[in-house]
């Protein structure tokens, strides 16, 4: 393995690590739907770097199917935290549309 690719993993596991870390600290302490839902997001993401990271080095398969023909599980991974953004910014969308009404 090159240093830079694995400079690059362990970089995207301590950022990623950090970023959880926070979010879930958020989380006690807010009970703001739109909040709540980019603090899945986040950890979702997290979840994502640690499945890549078990995949490089063996330990887990990288292609493990969630429905046969259509979906694999690094595809859900890739996705579902900006699924989760989208429904965030959506509530936020929402409040700042009925306050300029």
């Amino acid at each position: 393995m090159a240093m830079e690719s694995l400079i690059f993993i362990i970089s995207r596991l301590v950022f990623g690590a950090v970023a959880a870390f926070l979010a879930i600290l958020l989380w006690s302490k807010t009970r703001d739907a739109a909040w709540m839902f980019i603090v899945v997001g986040t950890i979702f993401r997290y979840g994502q770097i640690m499945y890549d990271t078990f995949a490089i080095f063996g330990i887990v398969r990288d292609n493990v199917i969630i429905i046969p023909g259509y979906l694999k599980l690094d595809t859900l991974l890739e996705n579902l935290p900006y699924c989760f953004f989208i429904i965030a910014f959506s509530i936020m969308l929402g409040r700042t549309v009925r306050r300029w009404k």
